[in-house]
């Protein structure tokens, strides 16, 4: 489990296709505090790592993470943001993080407004969604408070420090991010199904 406060960027330094799979050897600056068999989010993925070398730990993303999310999408020397696993006695700073991403998203407005930054995203009404204004929402393993919501987009605001200790600042109108909607909610969807059904 995760709380969406991103600790590091990391950098893809090396890919290799295997199959259906890829394998992404990726820097990070607490690399000697990592081990084999952990989960770290990845852009909001949680992915298991499997070897350490050279400075370097490497996931393996199978078919399906890859036709779900934004990790298509990577290429050597892109950055992303990294999470360890929450900590049992470490602070819940942010909401769950399962690191089970719903869906991606796209942006298609960015605004700076005073110093803050305006994303809006626009995605495909899943089942399970769930985005509520002042409700919280997982972009790209970031634990965000939504500004606006509807059926099929939300906007999202960025402080300064998000912004610049993030991957946010390296996004573009049309690029796509990972999302995962709160769990919380998703649970809620599906109770009301269950009782009407």
């Amino acid at each position: 489990m995760f709380t969406g406060i991103i600790e590091a960027l990391g950098r893809i330094e090396r890919m290799e296709k295997e199959g259906s799979n890829v394998h992404f050897w990726v820097s990070a600056p607490f690399h000697e505090e990592l081990k084999v068999d952990q989960s770290v989010a990845h852009n909001g993925v949680c992915l298991t790592i499997v070897e350490l070398k050279n400075q370097m730990h490497k996931v393996t993303a199978i078919d399906e993470t890859l036709k779900k999310t934004s990790l298509v999408k990577w290429i050597e020397g892109s950055y992303v943001n990294l999470e360890r696993c929450l900590s049992a006695s470490g602070r819940f700073d942010g909401h769950i993080v399962q690191g089970h991403v719903d869906q991606t998203a796209k942006v298609v407005s960015i605004e700076e407004v005073g110093g803050s930054w305006n994303f809006r995203l626009e995605f495909d009404q899943p089942e399970n969604a769930l985005v509520v204004s002042k409700g919280s929402v997982s972009i790209n393993g970031v634990s965000l408070t939504v500004v606006e919501a509807s059926q099929q987009y939300c906007s999202v605001s960025i402080i300064p420090f998000t912004y610049e200790h993030t991957t946010f600042m390296y996004l573009k109108e049309g690029d796509k991010v990972n999302i995962e909607f709160d769990i919380l909610g998703k649970y809620v969807l599906e109770a009301q199904r269950r009782l009407q059904g």
